[in-house]
């Protein structure tokens, strides 16, 4: 391997046959480097599915690659870290940059700051040019971001996502939206009322090969102390079974994904939710595959315009948005604490043990599956984190180890930003707070939990309602001139002036933190 021009870098979030890392490839001059390693295993203390997630699809891409023609240096782990070839990026890079001696890096633009950082410096400290190419991945090209961002008040995903539409002629009848309407979220609200969500439709499940069966094995040997279970693990793996997920959700889940995107209901895993995040999160599936189907469906009279608009926003509306956030932002957008939250995650949110039946159901979806769809992460695990005020970036680091899907352009956004509002109004104009009694309008949870939803003082009040009301309390002078908080200030100087009752309020609530900071079940 004597001579190598370009040593192309590919990481395990790049997974694109069409990666611009390879535009130019020369079968005599570069090869391909991939590397899993030790640190992106721990540095957050990962899912097992998730690890398994993650190498099963890089191993079975490096095979693609193969078969394709390209030459690979490929860094995987065994059961026995020994044979570690060194514990990060920068010492397993070093490692092939030493053998393979080549005139220059290149890769594609990163997924998370941190990493580009780290080869950025190793590159440096060999001498060598490190070439970084754009991420042809994503519609909207960080240049083009800000450019659009530019000289802007404020970033609202409203105005960019209507920017997406025309730009993309996706949804448009001339220059009006198809149907008459942007958006549709008003009517995408739907609950499953008393009898419930029925029969759901069931989600394609991949039963995992031998690569994957070898990853299995090996992180259950090495990584076997992580949290979550890796038995039942069924995601896909390769650029063929992410298309077939893609055609399983199109055909059986998104006529309904609009009105009950935003439903709970006990036990339920992915009700009409796609499932197919992870998979375009490391770019197993590209996003124009998904608005491209399911604008088809709706030409085809498969699905309705609300369904159709409300998964295309999702996709071509805010997956775009918070990468273009990420990169305008960072890195002191990682460091935003705007509420000087200070909490631990909850025990709760490792363990899945809690009396909090919202928080217990939503817990056993991710600790078995890697996932929880946005509303359960929003406002069951998001809200709870928030009116109990945890450490905005804990909890970012919490919801990339726990979550299959999380990439850090990904989650620091959606976690510390719209979810706990640590950018103080960036990402959302207002936060995402709410008592129990929204969780028990949208579901059945408070049917079954031993806490009252309505009530929020005594034992039997529920943790979330009592946080709520403390929540504005401790916060009501940030958000008294809110325009989107004006009912909830409000509904609180209304409990304020039960001086007994808000200050019963602010003892059980600052006892609920305590147990929070103790580490102890709630």
């Amino acid at each position: 391997m004597a001579g190598i021009r370009n040593l192309v870098i590919v990481l395990g979030d790049q997974l694109d046959r069409d990666l611009s890392a390879l535009d130019g490839y020369d079968t005599e001059q570069d090869i391909v480097w991939m590397a899993e390693n030790q640190t992106e295993a721990t540095h957050v203390w990962c899912h097992k599915q998730r690890l398994v997630l993650f190498f099963a699809a890089m191993r079975h891409h490096r095979d693609d690659l193969r078969r394709r023609g390209y030459r690979l240096w490929y860094h995987a782990l065994e059961a026995d870290a020994r044979r570690d070839s060194g514990p990060d990026f920068s010492a397993i890079l070093t490692a092939a940059v030493n053998n393979l001696a080549p005139k220059r890096l290149v890769m594609t633009e990163c997924g998370d700051c941190r990493v580009q950082q780290m080869l950025v410096e190793c590159a440096n400290a060999h001498d060598l040019a490190l070439q970084v190419r754009p991420d042809r991945h994503f519609y909207c090209g960080r240049e083009a971001f800000n450019e659009w961002a530019a000289g802007r008040d404020s970033l609202v995903l409203e105005h960019f996502y209507r920017w997406m539409r025309r730009a993309e002629d996706v949804l448009m009848d001339g220059d009006h939206p198809e149907g008459g309407r942007w958006n549709f979220d008003k009517q995408n609200r739907e609950s499953f009322g008393r009898a419930g969500p029925g029969n759901l439709p069931h989600v394609r499940r991949f039963r995992p090969d031998r690569i994957t069966r070898d990853v299995i094995d090996m992180v259950a040997s090495r990584f076997g102390g992580h949290p979550g279970h890796i038995d039942g693990f069924d995601l896909p793996v390769t650029h063929d079974e992410a298309r077939t997920a893609l055609r399983d959700f199109i055909d059986h889940r998104l006529a309904l994904f609009g009105d009950y995107q935003d439903a709970l209901w006990t036990n339920m895993q992915f009700a009409y939710h796609s499932r197919l995040s992870a998979a375009l999160n490391l770019h197993l599936l590209d996003p124009r595959a998904c608005v491209d189907a399911a604008v088809a469906a709706y030409e085809a009279g498969k699905a309705p315009l609300n369904s159709v608009e409300g998964y295309i926003r999702q996709v071509l509306g805010w997956r775009e948005f918070v990468r273009g956030v990420y990169w305008r932002e960072m890195p002191g957008y990682a460091r935003r604490n705007a509420l000087r939250a200070r909490l631990p995650v909850p025990r709760a949110y490792w363990d899945g043990e809690t009396d909090m039946a919202c928080v217990a159901d939503a817990m056993r979806n991710v600790l078995h599956n890697g996932y929880a769809h946005h509303i359960q992460r929003l406002m069951v695990l998001g809200l709870f984190a928030l009116v109990a005020g945890v450490h905005p970036y804990r909890f970012h680091e919490w919801h990339v180890a726990m979550y299959l899907d999380a990439v850090d352009w990904a989650s620091l956004p959606n976690a510390l930003g719209m979810s706990q509002f640590g950018d103080g109004g960036l990402l959302g104009t207002k936060p995402y707070c709410a008592s129990g009694n929204y969780i028990n309008k949208m579901s059945n949870y408070c049917k079954n939990c031993r806490f009252d939803p309505g009530q929020a003082t005594g034992d039997d009040a529920c943790p979330i309602t009592t946080l709520y009301w403390d929540f504005l309390d401790r916060n009501l002078e940030r958000f008294r001139h809110n325009r989107r908080m004006v009912f909830q200030v409000k509904n609180l100087e209304r409990k304020r002036a039960d001086e007994p009752l808000m200050e019963a309020i602010r003892r059980r609530a600052r006892a609920l933190r305590q147990h929070l900071a103790d580490g102890e079940r709630i």
